[in-house]
């Protein structure tokens, strides 16, 4: 979590700077404004959660710039700060409100203590937006998408470890919407009505993801201004899935494995054991058994966590699923864009199907998106798509009989009499879509460019 940011709005500048060194030394953002236009243009230039605000200042008083802040800024925390002549009119601020106040002089611990009270206040209302989107975002898996033999296989491999606790490792290569089908495990299972938390453990450092996994206490390092909830308490009751766990440190493996074991931890910093109901979905693109043999992965986490696995097929071995994932895509991003684009053009169509996606559904997804862009209506063409036509490989046997050998050079004939329209070709030879696309894979049949 960013440290929480304080403006500080006083007109009397030994209070402002005070204030300033005194919040700036316990950790926190600060800012100062000596007057109501100040801190309005300091509100313009970036947020603030929490503003100690001066009653009386010349050109506007306190109370009236708390009025135009609430306009627009309704989550922030205003204190205020009066002189005890102006109590009732503090008194008036929180009726507006104003989170508290203080009466002049003050002193500073006592500021502390309720801007700490605040901060507190602030976590917590971030965490529950945090559930709130957890929850918002629950996959649903009938959304899926995908009818191929390999998509119905891991279907039924949800459907199947979902009625258990089990730990699953879900793997596949980057892109292949694993944590899609974490979430759809979620969704069938008895804790669905609990959140799933999410941890992309390849994008923290070590030190962070230890902060993100189990909370911290109040001072436990530098910016620790207050007690913060990590992730394995926001899903207790829940599902919490750790992606990319192959990347994690030997150091993070070993206290993984104690939580795992004893379903307990403490906060950094802190020496109170909690106890958490979780269960654990994990997600790697690495080889874990390659990893295990090297030492770079700990054995009896391997063995911990390898309860139940689910692999997720690359896209290119499942082609079939191209036109349903562009037409989903195309209907997303439509919406998005307020763009009548509607469909794709056959021909680059027959591109997508094509191509090899090293990048799975996630540069499908990049692809569609982009041609969205600079596509028009009414549908995808080739040309707004962000790859080229590939020559055919010069792979020809001249002079061979062979059945198989006779069976490529007619594909390629027809093909290129169907202008290397699947469907189309696909009727002219007797076969389905799936059976032409294999053969077409088989052979490493590639459209030559159009010169």
């Amino acid at each position: 979590m960013n440290p929480v940011s304080i403006l500080i709005v006083d007109d009397e500048e030994s209070v402002r700077y005070s204030l300033f060194n005194w919040f700036r030394e316990e950790g926190y953002e600060v800012g100062i404004a000596k007057d109501a236009f100040e801190a309005l243009a300091a509100l313009d230039k970036s947020p603030w959660n929490i503003m100690l605000l001066d009653v009386r200042m010349p050109g506007m008083s306190g109370i009236e710039l708390q009025r135009r802040v609430r306009e627009f800024h309704k989550e922030m925390i205003i204190i205020i700060m009066t002189a005890f002549a102006s109590v009732d009119t503090a008194v008036q601020s929180l009726k507006e409100g104003a989170y508290d106040y203080v009466v002049k002089p003050f002193n500073p611990e006592e500021l502390s203590h309720m801007v700490r009270n605040a901060a507190e206040r602030i976590a917590l209302r971030e965490e529950n937006t945090e559930l709130r989107q957890s929850m918002q975002h629950q996959a649903d898996p009938e959304a899926i998408i995908g009818e191929s033999p390999q998509v119905r296989r891991v279907m039924e491999l949800v459907h199947t470890v979902a009625q258990s606790d089990a730990t699953v490792v879900i793997r596949g290569e980057s892109g292949t919407g694993k944590e899609l089908i974490a979430r759809a495990i979620h969704s069938h299972s008895e804790r669905c009505r609990h959140p799933i938390v999410a941890v992309n453990c390849g994008a923290l450092a070590e030190s962070l993801l230890e902060s993100e996994l189990f909370g911290h206490e109040k001072g436990a390092f530098t910016g620790a201004q207050n007690r913060r909830k990590g992730k394995f308490e926001i899903a207790d009751k829940g599902t919490l899935f750790l992606d990319e766990i192959g990347n994690i440190s030997q150091k993070m493996q070993m206290e993984l494995l104690r939580v795992l074991e004893t379903r307990q931890f403490t906060r950094v910093g802190g020496s109170q054991n909690i106890h958490v109901d979780i269960r654990l979905i994990c997600a790697t693109n690495r080889n874990l058994e390659q990893a295990v043999a090297e030492g770079s992965f700990r054995e009896d986490l391997y063995y911990r966590i390898n309860v139940f696995t689910i692999v997720l097929p690359p896209l290119r071995e499942r082609k079939s699923d191209i036109p349903a994932l562009v037409d989903h895509f195309i209907r997303k991003y439509s919406s998005s864009m307020n763009k009548d684009i509607r469909e794709i053009s056959p021909q680059a169509l027959d591109l997508l199907i094509r191509h090899q996606w090293p990048g799975n559904i996630r540069e499908l997804e990049n692809a569609i998106e982009r041609a969205m862009v600079v596509g028009k209506p009414p549908a995808i063409l080739p040309n707004d798509l962000p790859f080229q036509l590939v020559e055919e490989p010069s792979n020809r046997h001249e002079g061979s009989d062979s059945l198989a050998e006779m069976e490529r050079h007619h594909i390629i004939l027809v093909l290129g009499k169907a202008n290397w329209n699947i469907s189309k070709a696909a009727r002219m030879l007797g076969i389905d879509r799936v059976t032409l696309y294999n053969k077409i894979k088989r052979y490493q049949l590639k459209r030559k460019s159009r010169r």
